[in-house]
């Protein structure tokens, strides 16, 4: 974004620093009244719909918790792979399962390679744990504040490899000016004013219906860009708190992050157009789509675990066999070892060998590290939900 670029209709000014200057926003709300037409209200009552379906089956269905959590885990592992990290689901729960596994971590290979890959892992754990203090603090009658920004920036970014964090200031707003490409966000001294502004327009109820006073708030944060590094992971981990805040979605099983990830030039692109001449109306047809799309998404793939799960139980739910018994286990915990069954089971350790056997017999288990030692093992149609490209757009 070149500076001339830069129009009347623009919601801020680009104000001197140095060689370049930086762009300021205007507070929210917009200063303009919104062109919401009869499609931004077409696509809200269609996210609204199908937010509301997503939140009525995570009533309904009486699911492990595991499985919600690999729903925040795809949102933890898209939003961690639009930084750029390299990581998949057998790594995630590999290193899950590990923790369970006192012989297989003794036994773990440390090359290199594994140990960059567990390294990468922790962007993802620390997202999802960022998401469960979030909803927790707003169960406790907490409020989006300052101070929770501050606590969920500090979870996201400790313990992240060195390389990985561009910054020093964890926990904290930015104490230098950053850059994205040729635009400069506000600098430091500006950042305090801007962000209390902000979060009291989002405390205070905003001005448009829910969903459009989220797509404000995101555009805001991200343009401010307040943290030294991490704020494209806290602006989408915010998405998903202000949903659950506002009622929108009961459990925080919608993953918005595939969207972006998959639409990134748009994403880029739509913000870029708010910031050179305000045009608001394209970002929040953008943003909503991406929220209607992604919990029909969701709805589809939690129903195709339900279905999954109720053939599982036809199959295997009648005699107590160990194989049986494992079998149903697996929507507890899709990825395992001999000694993680054994000690779930509570059976002897050559009784889970032959259920693990039989369940890799039938492909509902399938082996993943190739090893002649500490195998693991993932429950395959379990992961092939998981794992696959959206199907309903």
């Amino acid at each position: 974004m070149r500076d001339i670029e830069i129009e009347d209709t623009a919601p801020g000014k680009l104000v001197s620093y140095g060689r370049k200057p930086y762009y300021r926003p205007d507070p929210l709300p917009p200063s303009r009244e919104l062109a919401v037409d009869a499609d931004v209200y077409d696509l809200l009552a269609d996210a609204t719909f199908w937010l509301g379906k997503l939140s009525g089956i995570s009533l309904e269905l009486d699911f492990p918790p595991v499985l919600y959590t690999s729903l925040l885990r795809k949102e933890a592992m898209e939003s961690a792979e639009i930084e750029g990290a390299d990581i998949d689901y057998n790594a995630l729960y590999s290193l899950e399962t590990h923790t369970l596994d006192e012989t297989a971590v003794e036994n773990h290979s440390e090359s290199p390679s594994s140990r960059a890959e567990t390294k990468d892992t922790r962007e993802v754990l620390n997202y999802e744990q960022a998401v469960r203090d979030g909803i927790e603090a707003l169960n406790d009658g907490n409020n989006i504040s300052v101070s929770l920004l501050h606590d969920l920036h500090e979870t996201l970014l400790t313990g992240v490899p060195d390389d990985r964090v561009d910054t020093e200031t964890i926990g904290a707003y930015k104490t230098v000016p950053n850059n994205l490409g040729s635009f400069l966000p506000p600098v430091p001294g500006e950042v305090n004013g801007l962000m209390d502004a902000l979060v009291t327009y989002y405390r205070t109820g905003g001005s448009y219906h829910p969903l459009v006073d989220i797509a404000l708030f995101h555009y805001q944060f991200e343009t401010v860009h307040p943290y030294g590094d991490g704020n494209g992971r806290l602006g989408r981990l915010l998405i998903t708190l202000q949903l659950y805040d506002n009622g929108l979605l009961e459990l925080p099983n919608l993953y918005l992050s595939e969207y972006f990830n998959r639409n990134k030039a748009a994403y880029v692109d739509r913000m870029e157009a708010v910031r050179v001449r305000g045009d608001w109306e394209a970002w929040l047809s953008f943003f909503v789509e991406g929220v209607a799309q992604q919990a029909e998404e969701s709805v589809d793939r939690t129903l195709a675990l339900a279905r999954l799960r109720r053939r599982y139980e036809d199959e295997y739910g009648g005699v107590q066999y160990a194989k049986n018994r494992l079998a149903c286990r697996l929507f507890e915990r899709p990825y395992v070892t001999t000694k993680t069954v054994a000690d779930a089971l509570d059976i002897e350790r050559s009784t889970a060998y032959r259920a693990v056997d039989a369940l890799e017999d039938d492909g509902v288990l399938e082996e993943v590290t190739g090893n002649e030692r500490n195998k693991e093992f993932r429950a395959t149609e379990i992961f092939e939900i998981l794992e696959r490209p959206p199907q309903t757009y």
